[in-house]
């Protein structure tokens, strides 16, 4: 049968020697114990060294020659001198670890060929069901794969690879633009899908609302980010996403510049004519009652000629919080499109530690924004709908988490959110271009959309059928799970609390691209609402990942101060092998209670850095249960070459 005696003989003299800062015996236990031994002898004298250092013994060749000599094992494990012996076998306590490796492969080696045995042994006897001989076997032999190595424990902060854009679930016109453009560019789809998004959103935010039931009505306009590393392409796939817009804004602007000339001049007449009678009223020999009226209804006349605003359906990416109010004032529907974050930037205090947050709050809802200024009057605007969408760098969401109020009022909860894994290194060098029929037929779909709903006197409100009414209570239903304490979205009821409505407007944008010239104004049906359940499901899987990254999941947070208390040695240079929650208190100020620190706990536990044992009372009578952890052996003896078990 398979075995290495020496590896054995070295694990247990590791577990004999004494060395500042090590604990030999809980590295060499927390990977073997008795049963994995070939050798009884050896079994036997693990078993000593395991029960003596649980009860504080001290241990060492003499101390545990003693205690075989009492319990009347000495002779049959080979007498004092093998104990000594075993000392021998190993250069230092540190490699303890390595060597039980060894032990617990060849145990496991030894298990899976008793198995088959036995298995071999009970086809060859009559009368029992293949089926369940196999069956047994199985189970065995999965019983076996969980005594396998301790593997590397996964660092906070990373997660699953995370979800591709189901590019399938836009619009077809849309998908295939999304496809081209993110193949040319060698980058993910996500980037395109997610800037795909914002430009819809730009065409009918605030134009169209959707209305899920009588009383709750969402508008289309959505908050969008996709976080990518430097050298990423992002200006390349921005500007392929976004030209229409622009070119639309252009034309609306260049067809708009006679009408704004005559006002602006017909004012500027009015306003010189008023000042000419006012001029004349001042003079005390000319002044009389009828000037002054002359003088008034010029005025009147002046101030009632309206001289239209330049048409904008976007705002520069650096706008800052004033501005953006007054522009939102004039046009009510605006986007904020950029392939930086220099809006986030803005947001996080470049310009102010208290920025101001009103106008990106209200203007994701559509509440009525009011500003007050002592030195300007500015005006007031019902249902503002603001439309973000920038493809910044990972490390201005961290930025974002540290802005004051981002969490607390709500701002971090508006944006849906893309983290998508970097191509760099794995791209193509030559692509083909995006075809041009692909490319013209985005283009004129998207200028359809953004003339149509850019006409509307008024903002119009869709409906849904009853089948999609229904498709979104099965959501509500789905979501309202996953909110409950020990749940996935338990960190982020904040966010999650607002995916239904932000489901709803997605599914709006994709009704209107899919039905843009077949009748647009008819009811959303159950499957929009699916394929936009869909892609805010994709929009989660990043959420999780982006709070991580940005450190406002608190148990992240928690989880990192307790990791780096068990990095750090104990005031007696030796680290901490196993620990229970009342010890966790003790990693920072910032633990009161042990309930506190349980979200941290179950996290670490989730990424591999602790295993949990068996719940036991602490012996006080009416004291609770506890849950002993045992901490990876990485954090306290790390051996190069060597994993843990």
């Amino acid at each position: 049968m398979p075995h290495d005696l020496d590896a054995e003989q070295a694990a247990l003299g590791a577990m004999l020697l004494q060395s500042p800062g090590i604990d030999p015996i809980a590295d060499v236990s927390a990977l073997v114990d008795a049963t994995d031994y070939y050798r009884p002898a050896h079994a036997t004298i693990h078993t000593a060294i395991v029960g003596m250092h649980e009860r504080g013994e001290p241990v060492d060749p003499i101390t545990v020659t003693n205690h075989l000599r009492t319990s009347g094992d000495l002779d049959r494990v080979g007498g004092p001198g093998y104990l000594h012996s075993l000392v021998q076998k190993v250069p230092t306590a540190a490699n303890g670890a390595h060597y039980a490796e060894i032990v617990a492969e060849k145990a496991v080696e030894r298990r899976i060929i008793e198995t088959t045995t036995r298995t071999a042994s009970r086809i060859r006897t009559a009368g029992e069901a293949g089926v369940d001989i196999a069956a047994d076997a199985e189970r065995e032999l999965a019983a076996l794969r969980t005594t396998e190595r301790w593997p590397p424990p996964v660092p906070l902060g990373t997660h699953a690879a995370l979800p591709v854009f189901p590019v399938d679930a836009l619009p077809q016109w849309v998908g295939e633009h999304v496809a081209a453009v993110a193949e040319f560019t060698q980058t993910p789809p996500d980037m395109a899908a997610t800037m795909a998004l914002a430009a819809l959103s730009t065409a009918a935010g605030g134009r169209v609302h959707i209305q899920i039931r009588p009383g709750w009505v969402e508008q289309s306009n959505l908050y969008l980010v996709c976080a990518m590393p430097p050298a990423s392409r992002k200006s390349d796939v921005f500007a392929q996403m976004t030209a229409p817009i622009y070119e639309m804004e252009k034309q609306l602007q260049d067809a708009s510049r006679a009408a704004r000339i005559e006002a602006q001049t017909a004012k500027d007449a009015a306003e010189a004519e008023a000042e000419a009678l006012m001029a004349k009223a001042r003079k005390p020999d000319q002044a009389s009652e009828h000037l002054v009226a002359e003088a008034s209804a010029a005025r009147m006349l002046a101030e009632d000629i309206v001289v239209p605003p330049k048409p904008r359906l976007t705002a520069a990416g650096d706008i800052t919080p004033e501005p953006l109010t007054h522009q939102l004032a004039l046009h009510r529907c605006l986007a904020v499109l950029s392939p930086e974050g220099d809006l986030f930037d803005i947001i996080a205090g470049r310009y102010s530690a208290r920025p101001n947050l009103g106008v990106f709050l209200k203007g994701h809802k559509g509440e009525r924004l009011e500003t007050d200024r002592i030195t300007r009057e500015q005006p007031s605007i019902d249902k503002p709908a603001l439309t973000i969408g920038i493809t910044p760098q990972p490390s201005v969401l961290q930025d974002l988490g540290d802005a004051h109020g981002a969490r607390d009022r709500g701002l971090l909860a508006r944006f849906l959110y893309a983290l998508p894994a970097s191509n760099l290194g794995y791209r193509k060098t030559r692509t083909a271009p995006v075809p041009d029929d692909v490319a013209n037929t985005y283009a004129s779909r998207l200028d359809a959309l953004l003339r149509t709903l850019t006409d509307l006197p008024e903002p119009v409100t869709l409906t849904m059928d009853a089948l999609a009414d229904q498709a979104v209570e099965e959501l509500q239903g789905q979501l309202e799970v996953q909110l409950r304490p020990g749940q996935p979205l338990e960190h982020l009821q904040d966010w999650a609390g607002k995916l239904v409505g932000t489901t709803a407007r997605v599914a709006c944008l994709l009704h209107l691209a899919d039905h843009l010239t077949s009748g647009w104004g008819q009811p959303l049906t159950a499957g929009t609402v699916h394929r936009a359940a869909e892609i805010t499901g994709y929009y989660t899987e990043h959420a999780l990942a982006v709070f991580d990254l940005i450190g406002s999941d608190p148990a992240t947070e928690d989880a990192r101060t307790i990791l780096d208390w068990l990095s750090r040695p104990k005031t007696d240079g030796t680290h901490r092998r196993t620990i229970k929650r009342r010890d966790a208190v003790a990693a920072s100020r910032r633990f009161r209670t042990v309930t506190q620190v349980d979200p941290a706990l179950q996290l670490l536990e989730a990424h591999g850095y602790l295993k949990g044992e068996e719940a036991s009372r602490d012996g006080k009578r009416g004291r609770p249960e506890t849950t002993t952890y045992r901490v990876h052996p990485s954090l306290h003896s790390p051996v190069d070459g060597a994993d843990a078990r």
